[in-house]
């Protein structure tokens, strides 16, 4: 099926000439009667008067230099398509590594289904968006450990993400400061011009050997730039809080502890940006506001393929023409 999408003329200009058809049309109608000898008897009572078929395709020569003009006009107009082909080269990228708290506080049900669930549904389309930049995942509770180092290849991102989930064989708390300093780690060679980290989490830091304020020193010393976000509604939230004997968690409300100060400090101090998110909308919008401030330079090129097409409307027009001139010098020559 014929695309013309990427059909253009290039010199647009000559179709102008199509208003002198009528004209000619006009002219013709007027003008072919004279163009015939006449003989004047004064009776045809002798001849025979049948009228012939020739006589009424006459008017089919014109119609071929019609179409033949037509036809020079439109290649006049240099048909063509054009292929568009683009290629984007990343001037400046940056490097990116996102710290999920996987404590089990982060299976509360004030976000839908669950604080974890949500977020990683929010996460994968952050991921989506950034496909020009490398981007790492860790994962910390009590502890830390890197799930994904920083990598171009989002498919091995997105399948880390989707495999993230809470598991008792981790140490229980809040970590953040060893959450931080293992983001840090992942970020401190990388030669990005952009250093970033998005920590997440739905506590307080009461867990692991690295004090939350060092780690934050230790972003500052590698010019990394870490945006917070602590998650969970204000007030009281269904958390698990026990697991039944069928591995089963029993929930019950338990008032939301999310040390922001904190938050703010590290944010503030590695000139990054504290979000809090209360529900699912409100968490994707924060990463709709990190996604808009954390610009990639990207240069674009544009190849641009012609493909001429008023070759073939020559060579048909000039065929026309030489059957015009044919059928006038043979079949019709006794009526021109």
């Amino acid at each position: 099926m014929f695309n013309f999408s990427n059909f253009t003329f290039e010199h647009p200009q000559w179709f102008w000439l199509f208003l002198l058809l009528p004209l000619l049309i006009l002219w013709y109608f007027f003008k072919r009667k004279k163009q015939r000898a006449a003989v004047y008897i004064s009776s045809t009572k002798g001849f025979r008067t049948a009228q012939g078929v020739l006589p009424k395709l006459q008017p089919l020569l014109f119609l071929l230099k019609l179409i033949a003009l037509s036809l020079l006009i439109i290649a006049m107009a240099r048909p063509r398509t054009v292929d568009v082909s683009t290629r984007t080269k990343n001037m400046q990228g940056i490097d990116i590594v996102m710290a999920i708290d996987v404590s089990a506080s982060m299976l509360a049900r004030d976000l839908k289904p669950d604080r974890l669930s949500s977020l990683k549904e929010v996460a994968s389309d952050f991921i989506k968006g950034r496909p020009n930049d490398r981007i790492g995942l860790v994962v910390y509770s009590g502890e830390s450990y890197t799930k994904t180092p920083i990598t171009s290849d989002k498919t091995i991102v997105q399948s880390a993400l989707a495999d993230i989930k809470y598991s008792e064989i981790l140490e229980g708390g809040t970590a953040i400061g060893m959450g931080l300093a293992s983001s840090v780690n992942r970020l401190k060679d990388s030669k990005a011009k952009s250093k970033v980290i998005i920590l997440l989490t739905d506590g307080v830091n009461n867990s692991g050997v690295i004090d939350p304020k060092i780690a934050a020193e230790l972003a500052v010393e590698y010019n990394i730039k870490v945006y917070t976000i602590g998650i969970g509604t204000n007030g009281y939230a269904l958390t698990p809080v026990a697991v039944y004997p069928n591995g089963k968690f029993r929930y019950a409300r338990v008032k939301t502890e999310i040390d922001e100060k904190l938050l703010q400090q590290i944010a503030s101090v590695t000139k990054g940006k504290y979000f809090r998110a209360t529900d699912n909308d409100g968490l994707q919008k924060i990463y709709d506001e990190i996604n808009k401030l954390e610009k990639t330079d990207i240069e674009e090129f544009k190849y641009y393929n012609y493909d001429e097409k008023y070759r073939p409307l020559v060579i048909l027009a000039l065929l026309l023409l030489i059957l015009e001139v044919l059928l006038r010098n043979t079949i019709f020559r006794s009526f021109v």
